[in-house]
């Protein structure tokens, strides 16, 4: 008797952690966080057009280091992709990250990216508030 070829055995899907979930929180909350503190201390225009023109160029550097990682070609540093992030991208760096599934699981470059993330959040609440001028003379 003839049994049927065998299908080969894939190997089961990772689950993924609920954490893109919580990245896409931090966004929500740092704009919620803007627009109430604007209500206090207005914040130009202009920067909203920074965070998003920073985080389109943020989102579109991790789609170019995706393409060239599976192409085998040479990728976009490292450095390059916080930097981006540190300057305002990072909303869009969580956004590619989440949907191009890049930059996930290198336990020391998401510690990196949410440092600068964090720095990001500290300067703007420096920046947008006039919590300096109240040490001035």
């Amino acid at each position: 008797m003839v049994s049927a070829p065998k299908r080969p055995i894939r190997p089961r899907a990772r689950r993924r952690s609920g954490s893109g979930s919580v990245s896409y929180l931090a966004i929500v909350v740092f704009v919620g966080a803007a627009l109430v503190g604007s209500v206090f201390w207005p914040v130009p225009l202009w920067v909203a057009a920074v965070y998003a023109v920073a985080s389109v160029v943020c989102c579109v550097a991790y789609a170019i280091d995706k393409r060239a990682a599976v192409a085998g070609r040479w990728r976009v540093s490292e450095k390059t992709l916080l930097l981006l992030g540190f300057l305002g991208g990072w909303p869009g760096a969580i956004i590619a990250q989440q949907t191009l599934r890049h930059k996930t699981q290198k336990a020391s470059f998401r510690r990196a990216f949410w440092g600068s993330v964090v720095l990001n959040v500290l300067v703007f609440a420096v920046v947008a508030t006039p919590l300096l001028s109240r040490f001035q003379p």
